[in-house]
């Protein structure tokens, strides 16, 4: 992979989840299959790989100690479950393709509600706060043995900030932050989307910036205005431009089918490095993209 100019991300997990019958109407959403169906996870991660997938991210999104343990686990045990979701990803990627690397999934203090306020970013938190809130799961995946850590669906200033902050505190693998656009130039709390790359830029930690978890279209102005604040590669990984309700906790389906194969080149160019998908997509998804990259 170190020789390419890029690398290719899987796509969705719950949304295979879903599709093998996992029901995810809960506050742990794909996390629960921790408990309850760890070999599905493993599974899915084995067809992206198969897909072609250079990277693979683990069901940790909104898999949190506090979470957990109000399921009535104790603090050792969610640590344990946590450090799992690494385990299951590193299994399937040394059966199936030793190369590949292993990314733990850290989503926003808003996966965590469960409220769907990853898509506003309006916690009311202080910058400390969230670094107190995200510090213990930080350390415990610092330490799980995978390859990168992917904070994903960042939605606001603040918590950029306070990732950055926890970054700088000690050595650990390299990162990625993912912002989560209100539109195609802010943040989901209405910040440019280029400051927050301007305070990403700052931390030698971080490897990558990008955007996930928006429709195909914002992703190309997303990139260039990203590209304006920071020389670290791009990531890119949209979804299908489908809208989750947080009261139903289902996705709304809106729109016609995306056309991965013509939007990858646009991406491309738009300086992405790092490309595959979000929610709804799924293994076929990666194999067009992987075929539109290996033509690019």
């Amino acid at each position: 992979m170190e020789s390419r100019a890029f690398a290719l991300l899987d796509g969705g997990l719950a949304t295979e989840l879903e599709a093998r019958g996992f029901q995810l109407n809960d506050r742990l959403w794909s996390a629960r299959a921790l408990l309850d169906a760890p070999e599905r996870i493993a599974a899915i991660h084995r067809d992206y790989l198969d897909a072609g997938a250079d990277v693979i991210t683990t069901a940790t999104y909104q898999a949190t100690i506090p979470g957990f343990v109000a399921r009535g686990r104790s603090e050792t045990e969610a640590r344990r479950l946590l450090v799992s979701g690494v385990g299951l990803a590193v299994a399937a990627r040394d059966a199936v393709n030793a190369r590949a690397l292993v990314a733990a999934s850290i989503g926003s203090y808003g996966a965590y509600l469960a409220d769907g306020s990853e898509y506003s970013g309006a916690y009311g938190l202080s910058i400390e706060a969230l670094m107190n809130w995200h510090r213990p799961r930080l350390r415990l995946l610092e330490g799980s043995g995978a390859d990168l850590l992917a904070f994903e669906t960042i939605p606001s200033l603040a918590e950029t900030d306070a990732i950055v902050r926890l970054l700088a505190e000690r050595d650990g693998p390299p990162a990625w932050i993912s912002f989560q656009g209100r539109d195609a130039t802010r943040l989901a709390d209405g910040a440019a989307v280029a400051k927050a790359a301007a305070i990403a830029e700052l931390s030698p930690r971080v490897a990558a910036v990008g955007i996930n978890c928006v429709p195909p279209e914002r992703i190309e102005p997303l990139l260039r205005l990203l590209a304006t604040a920071t020389s670290k590669p791009l990531v890119a990984y949209p979804n299908r431009g489908d809208a989750w309700d947080a009261f139903e906790r289902r996705w709304v389906v809106r729109g016609s089918p995306v056309d991965f194969a013509s939007l990858v080149p646009v991406w491309r160019s738009a300086g992405a490095r790092l490309i595959g998908g979000c929610c709804r997509t799924t293994p076929a998804d990666i194999r067009t993209i992987a075929s539109s990259l290996q033509g690019s």
